[in-house]
């Protein structure tokens, strides 16, 4: 790994939150590059905006994935063999941590094999600081007053906490249930504004589970989404009729699922 020489650079941020963004950038570097490849780490401070770059000379990406990158869930097909059956979500927690900064990330690959270069910018503290609307910390909250209370419903431990984490970076309340059973009791007793329900679930089926909260008067103005890999009309018809007003499939669209949850109307 090379780390490019650099004067201080000084944004405004939450530095728990930013740690995140390139231990994620890093990790998906490592596991992309052959051994004995090479990953360079730069900064460069242009005196209004911060710009770090991570690149390394591994397996790269199609243009076809670089577009889906950032997409929740998302999984390129191209990799190592030692790198598949990752979750693709780590890349769409740091656009969302690096958007709420006020900076943006980008992501360039000349294809497979050559490659790929993430690509972040974050405004200095003078420019954060006379931002009119910048959201100065990660999980500071959504303008506007749309925080929403989330229960999410997956058994997967580290999609469950991840899908938390990114909620919580949009301003949400979040509470987590690992199985069918215990998302049916979580979602009466706090009655929760939006519940994303992954349909595969151990115990109770996704289905089941949102007939069990709908036939219940404390659960019946709960907004559902279904989280699931497969998009058949058979499906979309079944999670309809179980009371889903949403189904998405993976990988899910972080802006689409951000946008339904502020959208909603609050149980309470």
């Amino acid at each position: 790994m090379v780390l490019s020489p650099v004067g201080p650079s000084f944004v405004d941020g939450d530095p728990t939150r930013l740690s995140q963004v390139f231990t994620n950038l890093l990790d998906n570097a490592v596991k992309y590059t052959q051994p004995g490849g090479r990953i360079e780490v730069s900064l460069l401070d242009d005196g209004g905006q911060a710009h770090v770059r991570v690149r390394d000379d591994g397996v790269g990406i199609t243009k076809d994935g670089l577009e889906h990158i950032f997409d929740l869930f998302y999984q390129s097909h191209v990799s190592l063999d030692r790198t598949d059956g990752g979750l693709g979500i780590g890349l769409t927690l740091v656009r969302a941590l690096v958007e709420m900064h006020g900076g943006t990330v980008t992501a360039q690959s000349e294809g497979p094999g050559r490659g790929m270069e993430f690509h972040v910018v974050l405004p200095g503290v003078a420019t954060v600081r006379d931002a009119a609307n910048s959201e100065l910390y990660a999980g500071s909250g959504r303008p506007g007053g749309t925080s929403r209370r989330v229960l999410i419903i997956e058994d997967n431990e580290d999609i469950r906490v991840l899908l938390g984490d990114l909620c919580k970076q949009w301003g949400h309340e979040v509470a987590l249930a690992s199985d069918g059973p215990q998302g049916v009791a979580l979602a009466l007793q706090l009655r929760p504004d939006v519940a994303l329900v992954d349909i595969g679930l151990p115990g109770l089926d996704g289905c089941e589970v949102a007939r069990r909260i709908r036939d219940d008067p404390r659960g019946s103005d709960t907004h559902l989404v279904a989280l699931t890999g497969y998009g058949s009309q058979e499906l979309r018809a079944a999670t309809a009729e179980a009371g889903f007003e949403l189904h998405l499939v993976k990988p899910v669209n972080p802006e689409r699922l951000a946008e339904f949850i502020s959208s909603t109307s609050a149980v309470h």
